[in-house]
């Protein structure tokens, strides 16, 4: 149904409604109908917009498969001490 958010509003109460909106909005309530229902439309739009951009972040178009890598080989060296006795080199002093 279409007013199906206002659960409480009796035939009397909708038509106190239509009656004050008349009141309030005249000769301009179609175009107050208007807006409203482009607003809306444009809410629809930015809410599928928002749930295609999750999709596609969720759920990617082309299945990735992943290849095994190899194990990676690192090479380990083992670290130079030199003797603190024996001079490396000449010094000019």
């Amino acid at each position: 149904m279409l007013l199906a958010f206002l659960p409480g509003l009796g035939p009397m109460e909708l038509t106190l409604l239509l009656i004050l909106g008349v009141i309030l909005f005249g000769r301009r309530l179609p175009d107050v109908g208007r807006y409203l229902g482009k607003g809306i439309m444009e809410f629809k739009k930015g809410m599928k917009g928002l749930e295609d951009e999750v999709e596609g972040y969720t759920r990617p178009s082309e299945p990735m498969i992943e290849q095994p890598r190899p194990p990676q080989r690192v090479t380990a060296t083992a670290p130079k001490f030199e003797d603190p006795t024996v001079p490396t080199s000449p010094t000019n002093s």
